[in-house]
């Protein structure tokens, strides 16, 4: 069984209602939604399990995504179309103002805060690179030292360096 958001069921049923009262037939042909769904939903609203409004989200409640989401899908619409389309989705063309606006401030912060991991990034790989050369250059020094302590060790012994 399909699930529908809240607010696709509450387009569907207020054109079902007055004051357009269009028909279950029309809406299910035009939204892509069984007849039998529509007069179900019809039914729960009749009889008081189902309000309306229910589950709705206002526009200041959609997340940032669901907004950007509303934004690619507007610019989709034609110019002719668009006073449709912002009334079933109950907005106006300020609330995509407004979103956009939001859009590129997330995107701006989001941009400086991955340039400010980036700067803190190659700064510890800079300050690992120089621990590493620091220990690399100590365990050159230690290398070194056992060398000279084994060949001191075998001339004191008297023992040649193939014996050893």
């Amino acid at each position: 069984m399909a699930r529908y958001s809240a607010q696709f069921r509450n387009t569907i049923l207020k054109k079902l209602l007055p004051p357009e009262n269009r028909s279950a037939r029309e809406l299910a042909q035009e939204y892509g939604v069984t007849v039998a769904t529509i007069y179900g939903w019809k039914a729960h609203l009749n009889r008081g399990t189902l309000r309306r409004d229910e589950g709705e989200v206002s526009n200041r409640q959609r997340s940032l995504a669901e907004k950007f989401n509303l934004l690619l899908e507007a610019q989709k619409v034609s110019e002719e179309q668009k006073g449709s389309w912002l009334r079933e989705n109950g907005l106006h063309t300020e609330h995509l103002t407004v979103w956009e606006q939001e859009v590129r401030e997330y995107m701006a912060k989001g941009e400086a805060k991955l340039r400010e991991e980036l700067r803190e990034a190659k700064k510890e790989l800079k300050r690992r690179e120089r621990e590493l050369a620091r220990k690399e250059k100590a365990l050159a020094e230690m290398a070194a030292l056992l060398t000279l302590q084994k060949k001191k060790t075998a001339f004191l012994w008297g023992e040649s360096e193939e014996d050893g």
